[in-house]
């Protein structure tokens, strides 16, 4: 299982990357490894506003779909387009290949994260 140092994690496997206000996020390494090859993301316009927990991405593999919750409150701002075509890009490279980009309403909440360390405890 590939962990980024640099990175926040939650518990449901999906990763954080805090970039000023605006956060990344993806599902982890040993999340696509469990799901299989991912076939289609299903993702929330830009301008939804969701909160902290609320299942807002689906993903549907070969084996099984999968909500994708979020780790943080705040709007979409960003989707990753590229997903559309190739939702396999999340197989090939689960921390480059980021879902949505959230402008985070409450930054302090990512604080609370895991860390990779703490994360990868979860997972054995």
């Amino acid at each position: 299982m590939k962990l980024l140092e640099d990175l926040k994690y939650v518990e449901s496997h999906e990763w954080v990357r805090v970039e000023g206000n605006k956060a990344y996020i993806g599902i982890t390494d040993y999340a696509q490894d469990k799901l299989g090859d991912i076939v289609y993301v299903e993702v929330p316009e830009a301008g939804t506003v969701v909160e902290a927990g609320d299942q807002f991405v689906v993903l549907e593999s070969v084996k099984a779909a999968s909500d994708v919750y979020a780790p943080v409150s705040g709007t979409v701002v960003e989707v990753n387009e590229e997903l559309e075509d190739n939702p396999a890009l999340i197989n090939e490279s689960a921390y480059d290949a980021w879902i949505v980009a959230i402008d985070m309403s409450m930054p302090t909440e990512a604080d609370s994260l895991l860390s990779s360390e703490e994360y990868e405890e979860i997972c054995e």
